[in-house]
């Protein structure tokens, strides 16, 4: 796809010993390996939590725009990433179906949609509608869905017991669930093995929404990892909870400890834990502490993390497999550490993603989009950020992370590439490709604006504007999904 030029003016873990391959029946490249010694950092993290007394009022907004959900990918989400349906789901063999292109949900019909989320190792998603309520969908063998039980759900349902919140935000892990209240108050659900819903136990499930362990001030964002979890606070303070494999928590540690002298075990952080230490790394290896941070956004992959602070600054931590940390090694990284390329003046970021296996970036002047880590199962991975030239002059607005795939929102089209083997997500329509190498527009939605998009695992989730009759004509178009 040749640039295109902007217009002038135009802006499975077991208890408490996590396994090396994927749940969902994909091995992780690299995440075999064992992790690297520990980086010298010294303390990084605090156990104590501000007073309840110093917590500042607060009243969170959510997306401001809204619209019709619509869908691509696989929906039979008990059997997505899996070689086999488990036992306790093998009623589910002929339970949905890949949809190759985009579809309108049939149930959702005049539903207007603020948000939509699920994550790259996810299987399951989240809704918030225009007036703050939650719903959700997918796969459920966890209880993720927070519906009290471990049915799965094949339309979006609304989250019964958090309908008297107006739920501004979520996060989805692979088998876990944060929801964000107005007012700073953060509800979990799901897996909690790893300690991921850091409600201070290792409950293997939780199926009702619970509120975190937790009297710091508002927490203004969330984001899920595999078996781990992240928030901010209003004073941009992180927080870390549930595994910490690979260094992923940001608290100079991967947790490993011995239970006997052949079986390894975590010491996983089961409430909320301050993350202080900040780092940059010179290139004769020196260690600088950076102070004053105050971060404004967090995304997390598989077992790495991604932040964006106030000053425009992106930091990365976790698992290095494949360079996507940036930082033009493999190493893992313990504590939060300064990914250089966004550190000169007017090369700060804008906004940050990540992917299972790798990272993203906007640039704040001028929009470019840059990527690093590996999208492909095979090739040569980024190992420090590069721009996605196939991008370069298209104003991106919203990005979705996949296994593999990526998905973007930009200008007036909807732009997607990714590997083989795809379930769809990809939306290029029936008897199309089903992957591709190099962005390419997804014809599927010409003439229909895309307001965000997010992707799990092998579905992708869209909210489209429908704000006149011309967008609801075109949206109708559509065919619809109406599961059985």
């Amino acid at each position: 796809m040749p640039p295109k030029k902007r217009k002038a003016g135009e802006e499975e873990p077991q208890a408490s010993k996590k396994g090396k391959s994927d749940e969902n029946g994909e091995e992780a490249p690299g995440e075999g390996a064992a992790a690297e010694a520990d980086n010298g950092h010294g303390a990084a993290a605090e156990t104590s939590q501000p007073a309840a007394a110093d917590k500042p009022p607060l009243k969170l907004e959510g997306s401001k725009v809204a619209g019709e959900l619509l869908i691509c990918g696989g929906t039979n989400w008990d059997l997505i990433g899996r070689n086999q349906l488990p036992k306790n789901a093998t009623g589910s063999a002929n339970r949905g179906q890949n949809l190759w292109g985009p579809h309108r949900y049939g149930s959702m019909s005049g539903v207007r949609v603020r948000s939509v989320i699920s994550g790259p190792t996810s299987v399951h998603s989240i809704l918030i509608t225009e007036d703050g309520k939650a719903m959700s969908w997918g796969r459920n063998d966890k209880g993720q869905l927070g519906h009290g039980d471990t049915k799965r759900v094949d339309v979006p349902t609304v989250i019964e017991s958090l309908a008297g919140f107006n739920i501004v935000e979520a996060a989805c892990g692979r088998n876990h669930t944060l929801c964000l209240t107005d007012d700073g108050k953060v509800f979990a659900f799901g897996e909690n093995k790893m300690g991921q819903l850091g409600l201070g136990n290792e409950n293997a499930a939780v199926p009702s929404p619970t509120q975190i362990v937790y009297t710091g001030p508002p927490v203004v964002k969330v984001a899920c990892g595999a078996e781990f979890s992240m928030v901010i606070d209003c004073r941009g303070a992180l927080y870390s909870f549930g595994c910490p494999e690979y260094g992923q928590l940001g608290n100079n540690t991967d947790g490993q400890y011995f239970v006997t002298s052949n079986k390894m075990a975590y010491d996983c952080e089961l409430v909320p834990r301050r993350i202080s230490v900040f780092i940059e790394k010179t290139k004769d290896g020196f260690i600088n502490p950076i102070t004053n941070v105050q971060l404004v956004d967090i995304k997390c992959g598989t077992n790495h993390t991604v932040a964006l602070d106030k000053q425009k600054r992106v930091f990365t931590w976790g698992f290095g497999g494949y360079g996507r940390l940036g930082h033009s090694e493999q190493k893992d990284e313990h504590v939060p550490r300064l990914v250089k390329m966004f550190d000169y003046p007017g090369r700060g970021a804008r906004t940050i993603y990540a992917g299972a296996f790798y990272s993203m970036g906007i640039m704040d002047n001028g929009g470019q989009l840059y990527l690093w880590g590996q999208t492909k199962t095979t090739g040569e991975a980024n190992m420090y950020p590069k721009p996605v030239q196939d991008l370069s002059g298209w104003d991106v607005r919203s990005v979705g992370c996949s296994n593999r795939s990526i998905v973007v929102a930009a200008d007036e089209s909807t732009i997607s590439w990714g590997p083989s083997p795809t379930y769809g997500e990809l939306g290029y329509g029936e008897n199309k490709a089903k992957s591709s190498t190099i962005p390419k527009e997804v014809k599927t939605l010409d003439g229909i604006y895309i307001h965000k998009v997010s992707c799990g695992y092998g579905h992708t989730i869209f909210i489209a504007r429908n704000d006149s009759e011309e967008d609801k004509a075109k949206i109708k178009a559509l065919p619809e999904y109406n599961p059985k």
